[in-house]
C-alpha cells in the first residue's frame, strides 16, 4: 500500500481540521504572534496589512483570500481568491467599529480555528486602525470634500508624473479644463445648497465620461480638469462631446440652465507643467469666447 501524506490534523476531538503546519505553530505560538505584530507595524497600507496577516493566518487555515470591509470601502490581500466560502468576523477596538474581516476558504472552518483566529485579531486591530486613520487623512489631503474627486494638490502631482512618463516612455496625454457656464447665477439666485447639488451632478457626469486610465480633478468653485491618456486629439473630442451631451440630458443642469465650456491640449515630451496648463486654459478661453457650451483645442 502506498504511503499517504497527512496534510491536516484533528483538533480537540471536535472534528475540526487544521493545516499540517498548525502543530508547529502551536508550539511556537508566542514567538509567532510577536513576529506578526512586528511585521504589521511596518506598513500603513490597509492592503499591505491584510497581506501580511493573511500569510500568517495560512498557518491556521487553508486560506484562499482575505477581505476587509469598512466605511472606506473594500480592501483585499494580494492575490485574494474570493470565490470560496466566506467566514466573517466583526472587528472592534475600544467600542469603535473598524469593519468586517472576511476569510475565504474552500474548507469548513471549525470552532477551534475560529477561536485561534479571534485571538490573532488582537494583534491585528491596532495596526489596522492606524492604517484606517492614515488612509482617512490621506484622502482628506488629496480629495475634494464635496464631490469626492481628486483636488488641486493631487492634480499638480499627477500632472508632473504624467509629464515624466511622457518624457521617458513617449506616451502623449491630454489635459482638459472644464468649467460650468452660468454657475455663479445659480449660487446667487438659488443658494449654495443648489450650487453644491449642481457640482455633485457634474462630478457624476465626468465619472461617466472617462475611462479607468483617466483622472478627474476639481480645483475649487466650478473648475475641473481631466488627465486623459491620448495619443492624439481623438479621445479628447469623444470625451468632450460625451460631457456636453450628458450635461444637456441632466434634468438638474437643464433646470438651472447650466452648461459646460471645455478647453484641451495635447502634451508632448518637451512640455513643462506651466506650458501644458497654459495651452489648455487658452482652449477654455476660446470656448468661452465662442459662446460657451462648446469645446475648443489649443
Amino acid at each position: 500500500m502506498e504511503n499517504v501524506h497527512i496534510l491536516t490534523q484533528r483538533v480537540s476531538a471536535r472534528g475540526d481540521f487544521m493545516p499540517f503546519s498548525a502543530e508547529r505553530y502551536r508550539i511556537s505560538e508566542q514567538h509567532n504572534t510577536h513576529d506578526l505584530v512586528t511585521k504589521l507595524q511596518t506598513t500603513l497600507s490597509i492592503e499591505g496589512i491584510l497581506t501580511i496577516f493573511a500569510e500568517h493566518a495560512k498557518q491556521l487555515i487553508n486560506l484562499s483570500g482575505l477581505q476587509f470591509q469598512s466605511a472606506l470601502g473594500v480592501s483585499e490581500s494580494v492575490d485574494s481568491d474570493t470565490t470560496h466560502t466566506p467566514y466573517s468576523f466583526d472587528l472592534d477596538l475600544e467600542s469603535e467599529r473598524l469593519g468586517q474581516l472576511i476569510y475565504f476558504s474552500q474548507f469548513p472552518m471549525g470552532q477551534a480555528i475560529e477561536t485561534k483566529l479571534q485571538q490573532l485579531h488582537a494583534a491585528l486591530v491596532y495596526p489596522l486602525r492606524n492604517a484606517i486613520m492614515y488612509t482617512r487623512v490621506l484622502r482628506l489631503a488629496t480629495k475634494d470634500a464635496l464631490t469626492g474627486l481628486n483636488n488641486r494638490s493631487q492634480f499638480n502631482d499627477s500632472l508632473a508624473q504624467r509629464l515624466e512618463r511622457c518624457r521617458r516612455q513617449h506616451r502623449p496625454f491630454s489635459l482638459m479644463l472644464l468649467d460650468l457656464d452660468n454657475f455663479k447665477q445659480v449660487n446667487d439666485n438659488f443658494g449654495h445648497k443648489i450650487g453644491d447639488d449642481v457640482l455633485q451632478e457634474f462630478a457624476n457626469v465626468l465619472r461617466n465620461c472617462v475611462r479607468g486610465t483617466d483622472s478627474i480633478f476639481r480645483f475649487g468653485g466650478d473648475e475641473f480638469a481631466l488627465l486623459i491618456d491620448d495619443p492624439e486629439f481623438t479621445t479628447n473630442k469623444v470625451i468632450a462631446d460625451r460631457v456636453m451631451r450628458l450635461v444637456s440630458q441632466s434634468s438638474l443642469m437643464a433646470q438651472y440652465a447650466v452648461t459646460s465650456s471645455i478647453g484641451f491640449t495635447l502634451a508632448n515630451n518637451q512640455d513643462c507643467e506651466n506650458e501644458v496648463f497654459a495651452r489648455a486654459d487658452k482652449g477654455l478661453y476660446r470656448a468661452k469666447a465662442a459662446g460657451r457650451n462648446c469645446a475648443k483645442a489649443y
